[in-house]
């Protein structure tokens, strides 16, 4: 996950609405069955997803009253304590 990506992502649902983000990310899943992909290129969908699936978490957490940058720190302390364990 790449916390510039989902601090953009997060600043574009605040302007729109994350509907839009929701259905990009059906429609990557939707890619993502496609049987000549290379390993590769699902890796880049992989992480566009879960991007997207952070800057929703970051989002709700904003909604639901913390402060943006307080929210994308939480939200980035929590992934790198799940990958340390």
């Amino acid at each position: 996950m790449k916390l510039p990506v989902i601090k953009h992502l997060t600043s574009f649902i605040e302007e729109n609405d994350q509907d839009y983000v929701l259905e990009t990310i059906e429609t990557l899943e939707a890619l993502t069955e496609v049987p000549s992909l290379k390993d590769e290129e699902l890796d880049v969908i992989g992480e566009l997803i879960s991007n997207m699936y952070g800057a929703l978490e970051v989002d709700k957490m904003v909604k639901g009253g913390t402060p943006k940058k307080e929210a994308l720190n939480t939200f980035m302390k929590r992934v790198l304590g799940a990958i340390d364990q």
